[in-house]
């Protein structure tokens, strides 16, 4: 069954490659509404193919995590897929009945959770028997998941071998360092280890489950081959078990920002590796900061356009301190991190750090030149396509629209966001998010 299905969405991917090629080109309407729970629904129609995505998205992610229970909302939104409690003439199934129900329907169904939201996925033909049933199966896991103790007494301890594990490679031990000093004690830092899976158990899943997903929380992102009444009566059931409300939630606490840093921060932490790892950075930008493209299209320039950035070719081209150097923003609802990563020999892992961050200097002084930045815009523009060429990644797209209350023409405006950022929009929006003086570093396995 499992290969038959594997089969099935292959062939699937090929049509869908054909099918979004017009759409990418062309507008992609979203339409919105709100359900009587409360529940935000946005739709893209798409009648090329049999198949329908569905994404549910709560704020209760990384960041709603008890202080010392790291890894709770990952943990609670992972054992949603461990088993189903008994409903009425509705028999209880253990996670192996589960997933052969799953495969049966050739449909897939789970959740996860990430440092903002936690997400539940729906994938299924439309037809109309498997399309009800898959449904009708969602909204049991959503609104009857069991949390066998059991189960997680199991995974608890691969988890806990595989954190052991982790612990051993001088990566993990870069990142934890790395992320602690950024983040200086925000959830965003918060490192998930075997004593904070020890500290919460099924009960605080359950619970963290019941105060977080609910429907008037929900925001859920509909592609595929239905239109606007069936999505509406799609997400009504998927969200039917769970308690209903009037439409409106009590607000969750908030949520303190990401503090800017102080001062520069120097973490050089010895370790046997043939390779030193280099993460250089500080808090960046929030999602919704109006600075968003320049910011894209200055990061590519700098370190995010691979073997052509600037980071690559004065670090590895000219050089040769490393198979490559990059950089990355990651913005979320709070200031996620610009980071610049390298790996090199450990004997030159200070004259690699000294020119990373004299690349980083200088362009947040001066900007990209007029080649840098065409060649930047062309690129993004061009690629744009490759976005939204498949369901999976409108999907991905549609349910950051909805997560971020970005506008719903976003996705038609994109390139022209991008067409329009100047070489002073990028100067400018680099100096006022970066602070190249005040930057963590962290060196795992240098020589000393």
């Amino acid at each position: 069954m499992f290969n038959a299905k594997k089969r099935l969405f292959q062939g699937v991917g090929l049509v869908l490659l054909l099918a979004f090629g017009p759409m990418a080109r062309a507008a992609l309407p979203i339409q919105k509404w709100q359900q009587p729970n409360g529940a935000q629904v946005y739709l893209v129609e798409s009648r090329s193919i049999p198949m329908v995505d569905v994404q549910i998205d709560f704020d209760a992610g990384g960041r709603r995590d008890p202080a010392g229970q790291a890894g709770l909302a990952s943990m609670t939104a992972s054992m949603t897929g461990k088993g189903l409690l008994a409903q009425g003439a509705e028999p209880a199934l253990d996670e192996n009945q589960l997933g052969e129900a799953w495969a049966d329907l050739g449909a897939g169904f789970g959740g996860d959770a990430g440092s903002d939201r936690m997400s539940f996925s729906l994938r299924s033909l439309t037809d109309a028997t498997l399309l009800d049933r898959a449904i009708h199966l969602a909204a049991r896991q959503l609104g009857e998941p069991a949390f066998p103790d059991y189960v997680w007494q199991r995974d608890r301890q691969r988890l806990a071998a595989s954190i052991r594990e982790a612990n051993t490679r001088p990566a993990t031990v870069a990142s934890r360092a790395y992320q602690h000093a950024v983040y200086s004690g925000h959830p965003y830092g918060a490192d998930v280890t075997e004593a904070s899976l020890a500290a919460f158990g099924v009960e605080d899943m359950r619970r963290f489950f019941r105060a977080h997903v609910l429907p008037c929380r929900a925001k859920v992102s509909v592609v595929g081959n239905v239109d606007r009444v069936q999505a509406d009566a799609l997400v009504a059931r998927m969200l039917a078990r769970l308690p209903q409300g009037a439409g409106e939630c009590a607000a969750l606490p908030p949520v303190a920002e990401v503090p800017p840093l102080a001062a520069p921060f120097t973490q050089a932490i010895p370790f046997q590796s043939a390779q030193a790892h280099v993460l250089i950075g500080q808090p960046g930008y929030k999602r919704s900061d109006p600075d968003y493209f320049p910011l894209l299209v200055g990061n590519y320039i700098l370190g995010g356009g691979g073997l052509i950035s600037r980071l690559s070719t004065e670090v590895r081209e000219k050089r040769g301190l490393s198979y490559g150097a990059y950089s990355y923003f990651s913005p979320g609802l709070h200031a996620g991190a610009f980071t610049v990563g390298l790996q090199t020999r450990p004997d030159q892992a200070g004259q690699a750090v000294q020119v990373a961050k004299d690349v980083v200097a200088r362009f947040v002084a001066e900007g990209p030149s007029a080649a840098e930045l065409k060649a930047a815009k062309d690129f993004l523009i061009g690629g744009f396509p490759l976005r939204i060429d498949s369901n999976r990644k409108l999907l991905d797209n549609v349910a950051a629209i909805a997560w971020n209350n970005l506008p719903l023409d976003y996705l038609d405006t994109w390139p022209a966001q991008v067409a329009k950022v100047s070489a002073q929009d990028v100067r400018a929006a680099m100096a006022r998010k970066l602070q190249p003086e005040r930057m963590v570093t962290v060196t795992v396995g240098a020589a000393p």
